[in-house]
């Protein structure tokens, strides 16, 4: 066959903008808006923001009655071994937009009771998670927290140091960085350790090294060490996960991560507050440096005279995740699977369902294996516990909660309940509800026992009405058609919403949304009743989604009226394996378009050395490793170009071999869609 290439208008002509957040934590950066102020629209509702009710009130007051709040055990925690604090931080990328902001929240410092607006443990959260700096969480070891969602850690080693976890955002690591290095003098980084595969722990490595650090991958562990270069270690499966946790549904998580993390909020008493782990999300610049070694086994490696037993725990919080015992120090890292709050079974952004009983096993196994020979857990957010009884205790309460989900959501699924009954009746044992450090900060007992749920049983409640329900706007018109009298109803809500039955009042007003997007008497209502919710809620992630929810009910979708970039991470799609990138070409196509258009091609990934042979049939694609004969072209490339190609990258289109109809590679990807990061949430 003759060899010929694409011209101008081949593949780049099929250039697409989909190649966006590819990982687990990537956001569009929206800047925050006020809003716009609007004339009051139905007795007393308004477009506006509103204070606390008196039953919110009475609600976030009950909560001092329920917890110790003389127990400030976690605050000495949070501030213990604090060598230096920033008096305002606040981060900025080379172009002069804000990354990561401290300062916003300094208000948690001038209150001595939480205001109306703010659940009082939620309140006190946010002011143990507002105390940034440099800390010693002992001799050798030392933390940077509170310069992003995460802890950057440095521990030394014989002659330099290793850093386990490094911040989301390069900017935030390099800050990070320059704390550590006012203290201790240009550090000689041996090794970048990455605790698990979100990018609140691996973006940010360029602030710490440059590329051309990193030791040889090719190379033997022993001989990367021996190399004077940087060893990048990570749990097995690590970048694999990283890479396409949120590729496949990477758009749609992207933009309900909005309302997980607040982006669009403003920091106050009436907006956003922590959640848990950290103030929020960072918006500067991401990176990813591939691991040079994988640990995929417990195993023991010295980095530089210091000795690590690795303990790995797949499946917990992260699909790749690893816990580190450093002998020396007696220090045991927990990564994320131990974190000062009670965590996320499910993500409300969006993941797959994490495995509570394997959690709470992983956990017990650490205790086993290195409790008694430590004096100190450290992790990759929150706050270090010491004393080895107190950290025994810390990690045996941790691991009840989460078998406590596990089991109990079962035990009641076997007696015949659904998730909403289970999730609204279930409570904690009054012990483990009452442990500070297990408080539901980020995670929630409701939503974790849905996870549970979801794990064992799916969707499905086996109801057959629910078999096969209609739409949401289907279901919302019928409704609505049902009860008629629209400014009835909406006088019947505004009645509850005055009762303080804010969960009943969101639900029917939505449904009246839904019907109608435009009847902003029922908007006003449905956003106000999410307003008081938020301010009850002791999960920062739930209140962070009720008042984005209502900003968007007052003022419309604001992705749509605001300019936001998605910060690219070239070495991030760099790494993806040449199969991830075809199935995601599969999943960008609409198969019903390209139904009739069949097409069979060889692609020679030259830079992997890999060959597949891909057949779309009836609109689906197939993939088969090796190259088949009857191939309408066979193409040598590489990952990069393919990439290229597919962002609109002609060069990158030329550099590629045809052997064949080069036609049948443009038809392979002429079906794509671009993703729509801007899609409604709480409006049809």
């Amino acid at each position: 066959m003759k060899k010929e290439t694409i011209g101008k208008k081949g593949i780049a002509a099929c250039a697409l903008c989909v190649m966006t957040t590819l990982t687990a934590c990537t956001l569009p950066e929206i800047s925050y808006v006020e809003p716009a102020a609007m004339a009051p629209s139905f007795e007393g509702t308004s477009g506006e923001a509103k204070g606390a009710t008196e039953y919110t009130k009475a609600a976030n007051d009950h909560v001092y009655e329920m917890l110790d709040f003389e127990d400030e055990s976690e605050k000495e925690n949070a501030l213990r071994g604090l060598i230096e604090a920033p008096e305002s931080l606040v981060i900025y990328d080379e172009e002069g937009n804000e990354v990561w902001n401290v300062k916003d929240y300094s208000f948690v410092n001038e209150l001595e009771k939480a205001p109306d607006t703010v659940n009082p443990s939620l309140w006190r959260n946010t002011l143990y998670n507002s105390y940034a700096g440099l800390f010693e969480v002992c001799d050798g070891i030392y933390q940077v927290r509170g310069y992003d969602m995460a802890n950057a850690t440095f521990i030394r080693t014989d002659h330099g140091w290793i850093v386990f976890d490094v911040l989301m955002c390069e900017e935030d690591m390099a800050e990070a960085k320059a704390l550590m290095e006012k203290h201790f003098g240009e550090l000689d980084i041996k090794a970048v350790l990455y605790s698990h595969s979100h990018i609140d722990h691996y973006g940010g490595v360029y602030g710490l090294v440059e590329k051309g650090d990193a030791a040889d991958a090719s190379l033997s562990l022993e001989d990367q060490l021996a190399s004077g270069k940087v060893v990048v270690l990570a749990p097995q499966g690590f970048l694999e996960h990283a890479v396409a946790e949120n590729i496949y549904a990477g758009t749609a998580m992207g933009r309900r991560a909005q309302y997980q993390y607040g982006t669009l909020l403003k920091a106050g008493t009436e907006g956003k507050m922590a959640m848990g782990i950290g103030l929020g999300q960072s918006l500067g610049h991401k990176s990813l440096l591939p691991p040079t070694y994988t640990v995929s086994e417990n195993e023991t490696i010295t980095i530089d005279g210091l000795e690590i037993r690795f303990q790995l725990t797949p499946g917990t919080e992260a699909p790749a995740e690893m816990n580190a015992y450093f002998p020396k120090y007696r220090g045991l890292w927990l990564a994320e699977n131990c974190t000062g709050t009670m965590h996320n079974l499910y993500t409300l952004r969006g993941a797959e369902v994490r495995n509570a009983a394997d959690w709470a096993k992983y956990i017990l196994e650490a205790e086993q294996l290195f409790g008694d020979e430590t004096d100190v857990v450290f992790q990759s957010h929150n706050w270090p516990h010491w004393e080895t009884e107190k950290i025994k205790e810390y990690m045996e309460n941790t691991a009840a909660i989460y078998k406590y989900i596990n089991d109990q959501t079962l035990h009641y699924i076997n007696r015949g309940y659904t998730a909403a009954e289970i999730s609204n009746t279930l409570v904690l044992p009054e012990k483990l509800n009452k442990v500070w450090y297990m408080r539901q900060y980020y995670g929630t007992l409701s939503h974790n026992i849905k996870a549970v749920y979801q794990k064992y049983m799916g969707w499905y409640d086996a109801n057959p009405v629910n078999l096969n329900p209609m739409s949401p706007e289907d279901y919302a018109g019928k409704l609505v058609g049902y009860l008629g009298d629209t400014d009835r109803v909406l006088a019947m809500a505004k009645e509850d919403y005055d009762k303080g039955e804010y969960q009943w009042v969101a639900q029917i007003t939505k449904e009246l949304v839904f019907a109608d997007p435009s009847n902003q008497k029922a908007r006003n209502l449905c956003a106000d009743a999410l307003e008081q919710l938020a301010y009850q809620s002791e999960s920062g992630t739930w209140r962070n989604a009720y008042l984005v929810g209502a900003l968007e009910l007052r003022n419309g979708n604001q992705t749509e009226k605001l300019a936001y970039f998605t910060s690219a991470n070239p070495e991030a799609r760099a790494a993806m394996k040449p199969e991830m990138i075809l199935d995601f070409i599969d999943i960008s196509t609409d198969a019903l378009k390209a139904a009739e258009d069949d097409v069979k091609l060889n692609l020679i990934f030259t830079d992997h050395g890999e060959e597949y042979y891909v057949a779309r049939k009836a609109g689906v694609l197939l993939v088969y490793k090796g190259c088949q004969e009857d191939a309408e072209c066979t193409v040598k490339l590489t990952v990069p170009g393919l990439l290229g190609a597919l962002g609109g990258n002609e060069d990158a289109v030329k550099a590629m071999e045809f052997d064949g109809d080069p036609g049948a590679l443009k038809r392979l990807v002429m079906y794509m869609d671009s993703p729509k990061p801007t899609f409604n949430i709480v409006e049809p």
